[in-house]
């Protein structure tokens, strides 16, 4: 039995037309619905990293150190068994393609982790700081031939990424070679809502905004891939469809309104049901009559259910998961997620029953709490006149919390000088910020203006060529630069800055075995501005 996970990026629950979109077109997943089990009652994210560290990986996120999307805080630890790692050593040839997001450097690549063929994107988004310079200088464009990755080395493309991304997977899933697990990606419908101009004049032509038009042109977009996919899909393939969260605030259209979503509250970053219900349907082999379930289900399930489909071992650690197909039991979900090194208790967090929903926005200090089945649209907060509910929920997060925390947070580190890696490309994605502990808004640690370090591991005595790039556009500040330092462990070297040049080389760096913080910038008259990237190489 081979197996295909479809994992969309900010796709909504009401972004489809089978769940009652008056304006996009989704044929062929409107197709694979029907014949589907649709898991009706499935919360996922709230955010990106956190999703795919769970789906991977059948545990809570927090466990698995991948705790947030940015900063040093979506790096999976590498010790993590995934879904790669159980199918592979069930026999499976293991491939993923798109977006990972648990780690661009070695040893959290998903070529790592499991994964036998991989064509990646790094960060969280093709284009954003983290993900190739290339990409990054070309913001604009960048979802049109992206420098991807291939097995962890760049490798230039062409054409559209979620085409690309498709032709990737069906060129493996017709290699001949099963049973395969093909894990398909995509960064579409994230923003930017880049797409060509064909796909977009449909949507023009129904009056919508300019960002709701783009948008359901990149989701038309994908629905025409999962076609493809699909049509080329051996008969005993089990295909999981879904999304990591709901609708990201940067896809409103010029009036502040966000697109259509089927009634339900909230947006990515939340916990309301607008941020976390999404699309879950489940194709099985010999499944042809499709079925609604409404048994609370979330990423942790998918592991194990897919071992439980396909026979494989399950790995010997805790899981959080069920068999979405096995028996029913009675159980709770819970969700946190919010910026930080480390989660808070009370801080942003829910847990969902077959009834109730607890929930405590970030910031508040109060529990909200709501009657999904009277009230799947969380119009009405009746915790007030329900206060034995609200401290049975509240005592049952308690003791998860702990659970989950006793592990504690230490943040994995980068490998340099492994055999498997080099060069090593560090980012500000990946990097350390100061106030790290705090708020931080969707973009602060990623500005040139944030101070941040790379904490990382040599492996072994070694001289290593660093080269340290600049954000091109940060010399336009009038405040001219004056030096370019980097430091190793506190130890300084520097060179003079030159006008215009954003790529600047220290060779001969002398790195001692063990643990190691790198820190490089550019100094001016007013401070300082962060280096965009540093790049080690064995000399």
């Amino acid at each position: 039995m081979n197996v295909v996970v479809l994992m969309m990026d900010d796709l909504a629950w009401g972004d489809l037309a089978c769940h009652g979109n008056p304006y996009v077109r989704t044929p062929h997943l409107d197709a694979l619905h029907e014949r589907s089990t649709r898991f009706t009652r499935y919360s996922s994210g709230p955010m990106c990293t956190p999703a795919r560290a769970s789906l991977m990986t059948g545990r809570y996120h927090q466990r698995t150190r991948a705790i947030d999307t940015f900063c040093g805080r979506s790096m999976i630890d590498p010790r993590e068994i995934t879904l790669g790692h159980v199918l592979q050593r069930a026999g499976y040839r293991t491939g993923g393609f798109g977006k990972w997001h648990l780690g661009d450097a070695y040893p959290m690549r998903a070529c790592d982790l499991g994964f036998d063929e991989t064509l990646m994107h790094n960060a969280g988004g093709i284009g954003q700081p983290g993900d190739h310079p290339e990409n990054h200088w070309r913001e604009g464009e960048a979802y049109f031939d992206p420098v991807l990755h291939r097995n962890g080395r760049p490798e230039r493309q062409t054409g559209y990424c979620t085409d690309i991304f498709t032709d990737a997977a069906i060129e493996m899933v017709t290699a001949g070679v099963e049973p395969f697990f093909c894990y398909l990606a995509t960064n579409a419908p994230h923003t930017p809502l880049q797409i060509d101009d064909s796909w977009i004049e449909p949507y023009r032509e129904l009056d919508l905004s300019e960002a709701h038009a783009r948008l359901y042109a990149m989701v038309e977009n994908i629905d025409w891939n999962v076609g493809r996919l699909l049509d080329v899909l051996p008969d005993d393939t089990v295909v999981l469809y879904t999304s990591d969260h709901g609708p990201c605030p940067s896809a409103r259209d010029a009036r502040g309104q966000q697109r259509w979503n089927a009634g339900l509250r909230g947006e990515k970053g939340s916990l309301y049901q607008g941020a976390v219900k999404v699309p879950c349907f489940w194709h099985v082999p010999g499944q042809r009559d499709g079925r609604d379930d409404d048994r609370l289900a979330s990423p942790i399930d998918v592991l194990p259910t897919i071992a439980a489909l396909t026979g494989a071992p399950l790995p010997d650690v805790h899981l959080d998961g069920v068999d979405l197909f096995g028996d029913v039991v009675e159980r709770e979900l819970f969700l946190q997620w919010h910026r930080g090194d480390a989660p808070e208790r009370y801080r942003a967090y829910a847990v969902v029953t077959d009834r109730w929903k607890l929930y405590r926005p970030d910031g508040a200090t109060r529990d909200e709490l709501y009657d999904l089945v009277d009230d799947p649209l969380e119009e009405h907060d009746v915790a007030a006149s329900n206060e034995p509910v609200v401290a049975d929920l509240r005592s049952r997060y308690d003791a998860w919390f702990d659970d989950v925390s006793a592990g504690g947070f230490e943040l994995p580190r980068i490998v340099v000088g492994a055999p498997e890696a080099d060069p090593v490309l560090l980012t500000r994605q990946d990097w350390h910020i100061e106030g790290g502990d705090g708020d931080m808004g969707e973009i602060a640690g990623w500005l040139a203006t944030s101070r941040g370090w790379w904490d990382v591991r040599v492996e072994g005595d070694g001289t290593y060529d660093v080269d340290v790039l600049l954000d091109p556009f940060s010399w336009g500040n009038p405040q001219f630069f004056r030096s370019i330092h980097l430091a190793v462990n506190g130890e300084e070297r520097i060179i003079p800055w030159v006008l215009q040049v954003t790529r600047y080389s220290f060779r001969d760096v002398d790195l001692a075995a063990g643990d190691a913080r790198i820190e490089a910038w550019a100094s001016r008259r007013d401070g300082r501005a962060s280096a965009l990237y540093v790049e080690l190489a064995r000399a």
